[in-house]
């Protein structure tokens, strides 16, 4: 390695379109280089901002602020999305090197009181509205840092974010390693009964991947729940499945993650202590929309108790079905069952009609060609990060260009498990940039040559993470502290949440819903049933999340100074507390796997996506009483909302599209809560 970064690709921004990084250029020695001048580069911008002699103004402080820190925030968002979709040994040990760095970066910037001083002497009279709030939201961020702790509170808080970011990094390596190594080998075919000659394939192939000679390899994704438990006819297949799920992070090996998860809930209970919050959650919850922890359980309590009596009610149901009391590994293979028998929905029959090129093309695309008149190119001459990567050019009705979409859609070793959206390069009209946006998904690889065949839950993740990815490109705003998805993390879910109505719109669905061999549509009346089906089973979806969330926050409302020894009896009494002890039902992650909150930035906000559905059920209402599917909707919802960013208030955004408040109505009634 070498620290020369005279020919670093990050040392100034891309050449290429939209200042796509320059993925064919950019090697695993060229990062920490790159972190190290970003650092110094930033500390001389930040001193050239407190050493200037004028007086404090809009534009030699808080302008020469979002200026600054550019070559770093190129690294950073090159690196940690590769860190999440192709974390090597050689790129992991680059990350545990480099995550208390920026830990102790950010530090040094936020709680360097000379420069807050200067930010609170910029007059703000005579700005505009989005610069006015740009100084305020400054403000706030080095209160929030600690600015006004005395020397030893800022010296023990640079401990413990360095050390948390430490924590938090190792976990999420380990829950990588534990994804990889709880994946079940199968030897016998007759106890993969159920699954498709497409799965089959897949399983056989993760098989010879693995090493194995012969046989079949069930890999998982993050969540408990796993999709081959719906078709799985043998059931001790089934529970061996749900086992390796259930004990991730918390066996005897280095991907045990419980010692993690304890120390980090402690140490971000000391961090709220000494900012004076009395417990974690109520320091994260503090800038988020929800407007304190006590409105968050006001909020989750009603529906927390409905969601478990329609759980009860469903489990009988399945237990008079399969003709014995159902277990957790049970729970997904009846239900399924039950929606063939009473709705006459085979969701794993349908997976020949979802076909993932053209659900991209056909559905996700289709859909904000109508809505908001958006083209796309794919760009076969643009490289990104790894072979399976592609790029499409996006571009406006005027035919203008918004931005670059990338997709990273297969599961591999070094990937992390679930789905999400990353920003390469933020919309910012100060810099004159567009967006640069990626959707990671899992889905397995199928065989070469073969078709890349979708449950319907890929498909609903397809048209979820678009929906981030909207958010980004359509961003219209000035300054790249407000751009895209910087948002409150419980509004963030929203606008994704929202595009994932169009999966059934009947246009749409008509469009893409096509046999991948034949051509044929989907059999007459499916979408109805779909429909129809869809309360079936909502108690055990919103229980399940449920208990992740009423999980999460009590890990993060522990009284400062509390130790937790015991891991796992801490999970089961924090779910039986909340009354969700349902072994049938175990909550969408355990503390062993759960790595939204201990490595992914949503501590004490898992709530945020039952949060974020009142506005998004309530905005698909709007929709269905507007017109639907019709550009004029779509051009609303866009200027009103998407494209302001963080630039107002995101809830005044929400008025200023529907012209009220959030009504909670649509949503229960969606979860069959009413």
């Amino acid at each position: 390695m070498t620290d020369d970064v005279s020919a670093n690709p990050f040392l100034v921004a891309s050449g290429l379109p939209c200042q796509l990084p320059d993925f064919a250029a950019i090697r695993d020695v060229d990062y920490l280089p790159a972190f190290e001048a970003g650092f110094a580069r930033h500390l001389a911008e930040i001193a050239a901002i407190t050493a200037n002699p004028e007086p404090a103004s809009f534009a030699n402080t808080v302008v020469a602020m979002e200026r600054s820190r550019a070559m770093l925030t190129r690294v950073e968002n090159v690196f940690f999305n590769i860190a999440g979709a192709c974390g090597t040994p050689a790129i992991q040990d680059i990350e545990q090197r480099i995550a208390p760095r920026l830990a102790d970066h950010g530090d040094t910037v936020l709680l360097d009181n000379t420069l807050y001083q200067r930010f609170l002497a910029v007059p703000t009279e005579g700005l505009d509205a989005e610069s006015s709030r740009l100084v305020a939201e400054y403000r706030k961020s080095f209160t929030r840092a600690g600015v006004g702790l005395d020397a030893a509170g800022q010296a023990r808080l640079r401990e413990i974010n360095g050390q948390l970011s430490t924590l938090g990094t190792q976990f999420s390596q380990r829950v990588l390693q534990g994804i990889n190594d709880a994946a079940v080998f199968v030897s016998d075919r007759t106890e993969l009964d159920g699954l498709s000659a497409d799965d089959l394939a897949t399983a056989a192939a993760a098989a010879r991947a693995a090493g194995h000679g012969s046989g079949y390899l069930l890999t998982l994704i993050l969540p408990t729940a796993q999709p081959a438990m719906e078709v799985l006819t043998n059931r001790e297949t089934r529970r061996r499945l749900h086992f390796a799920s259930l004990g991730r992070g918390a066996g005897d090996g280095e991907a045990n993650v419980l010692g993690l998860a304890a120390a980090m809930a402690a140490l971000r209970a000391e961090k709220a202590a000494l900012l004076g919050f009395p417990t974690e959650a109520d320091r994260a919850i503090e800038p988020q929309t929800a407007p304190s922890l006590e409105s968050v359980h006001a909020m989750l309590s009603p529906i927390t108790a409905a969601a478990v009596r329609n759980a009860h009610a469903e489990a009988e149901k399945l237990a008079s079905t399969a003709g014995h009391d159902i277990e957790a590994w049970d729970w997904a293979f009846y239900s399924e069952q039950v929606r063939r028998d009473e709705y006459g929905v085979d969701l794993a029959a349908l997976r020949p009609w979802f076909e993932l090129e053209s659900v991209l093309e056909n559905g996700v695309f289709y859909a904000a060609s109508k809505l908001y008149g958006l083209s796309f190119a794919e760009r076969t001459g643009m490289a990104g990060y790894h072979p399976d990567v592609r790029v499409w050019e996006v571009f406006n009705e005027d035919g203008s260009t918004l931005g670059l979409f990338l997709g990273d859609y297969y599961t591999r070793d070094t990937k992390r498990g679930g789905a999400w959206m990353n920003s390469f390069v933020e919309q910012s009209a100060l810099e004159g940039t567009h967006a640069v946006v990626v959707n990671n998904l899992n889905i397995p690889k199928p065989p070469a040559g073969e078709p890349t065949l979708l449950t319907y839950d890929e498909v609903v993740t397809c048209f979820h993470e678009f929906g981030h990815a909207l958010h980004g490109l359509f961003s219209a705003v000035t300054f790249p502290l407000f751009s895209g998805t910087n948002v409150p993390r419980d509004f963030v879910e929203y606008p994704s949440q929202v595009n994932e109505m169009w999966i059934l719109w009947p246009e749409v669905l008509a469009n893409y819903a096509k046999h991948h061999q034949s051509g044929e549509p989907l059999p007459e009346g499916t979408a109805d049933r779909l429909r129809a089906a869809s309360l079936w089973g909502q108690g055990f979806a919103t229980t399940e999340y449920l208990g992740a969330a009423l999980l999460d926050l009590a890990w993060h409302e522990l009284a400062p100074g509390t130790t937790v020894e015991d891991p796992l009896a801490f999970e089961a009494a924090a779910l039986a507390a909340a009354g969700m002890d349902l072994p049938a039902v175990p909550p969408r992650y355990r503390t062993g796997y759960f790595n939204h909150i201990f490595a992914g930035g949503y501590a004490a906000g898992y709530y945020s996506y039952i949060w974020s559905e009142v506005l998004d059920a309530d905005t698909v209402a709007w929709f269905k009483a507007n017109g639907g599917l019709s550009r004029a909707n779509g051009e609303h919802f866009r200027s009103t909302l998407l494209s302001r960013g963080f630039s107002v208030d995101p809830l005044q955004a929400f008025r200023d599209f529907a012209g009220r408040d959030a009504d909670t109505a649509p949503l229960l009634a969606r979860r069959g809560l009413a």
